[in-house]
């Protein structure tokens, strides 16, 4: 008698509701997407956005040649910016450490109470732009530097917050249990048994947030926060594109040297 015919049995990726399913996905995306750009296309002036490779050359034509001897205005803005981003990163490295123990699970004093309100403030922050930052600022503190560091400051707690809480969140708790049984306390077994562990990520991290906030500190002049942002703006505003190219060329020499720095640092403390 011949052998019965056996059905061969095939892998498949998917199975054949979870191909139904990302079937609708993709639909839904697509028709998501479509939806946007015909509510964007419907407000946008098209005969702008064609004209826009004649404006860009227009605008080049005027930004070239670049006018240098506006270098030696710059020298004050460019010291400014480097101050904003600075000292707002120092003081949102300090406001973010004690919050980030307040957020880790493994540190926190109380995970009902503080926890949650350590990490609504670290959310808040991220979610905030520093340039809205800057806005509130600018009416509540007045135009000026102070404005531009709090807003920088108040951007970079929820940055450094939540990296550095998830670092102690990923400490081994060993150490600090071993340093436990000696007798030493709560606070000197985190100060000697924790601390040593993630302190280089706090290191780098806030290296990397300065870096960071150098690039943001050279716009955030155009809402009245000082620094290189306030010349941009003045000199968009006089259409003096002369000078216009000069302060980009500064901003882009500026975050490219914050960033090698940066660089260079991280490297050492890794």
């Amino acid at each position: 008698m011949p052998e019965p015919l056996t059905r061969r049995r095939t892998w498949d990726w998917r199975s054949p509701s979870e191909r139904l399913l990302h079937f609708v996905a993709t639909l839904l995306g697509l028709l998501g997407l479509a939806w946007a750009w015909t509510h964007i296309s419907v407000r946008t002036t098209w005969a702008f956005v064609l004209d826009a490779g004649v404006q860009l050359q227009d605008m080049g034509a005027r930004m070239f040649p670049p006018d240098g001897s506006y270098l030696s205005a710059l020298v004050r803005p460019l010291v400014d910016t480097v101050h904003i981003a600075t000292l707002g990163t120092v003081l949102g490295v300090a406001l973010a450490i004690p919050l980030a123990f307040l957020a880790a699970r493994t540190t926190t004093p109380s995970e009902r109470l503080l926890r949650p309100v350590a990490l609504l403030a670290l959310v808040t922050s991220r979610s905030v732009n520093s340039i809205i930052w800057a806005l509130v600022l600018v009416v509540l503190v007045g135009p000026g530097l102070l404005a531009g560091t709090m807003a920088i400051a108040l951007r970079s707690v929820g940055f450094v917050g939540k990296l550095v809480y998830e670092a102690i969140e990923e400490a081994p708790d060993l150490p600090v249990t071993a340093i436990r049984t000696t007798g030493a306390s709560r606070a000197q077994s985190l100060a000697y048994g924790l601390v040593p562990h993630v302190l280089p990520t706090m290191a780098g991290v806030s290296v990397y947030r300065w870096e960071i906030n150098i690039r943001e500190a050279t716009i955030l002049g155009i809402v009245g926060a000082g620094g290189l942002g306030m010349a941009l703006q003045a000199s968009i505003d006089a259409l003096a594109w002369s000078r216009v190219s000069v302060i980009l060329g500064v901003i882009l020499a500026t975050v490219v040297l914050a960033e090698w720095v940066s660089a260079r640092v991280r490297r050492e403390l890794g």
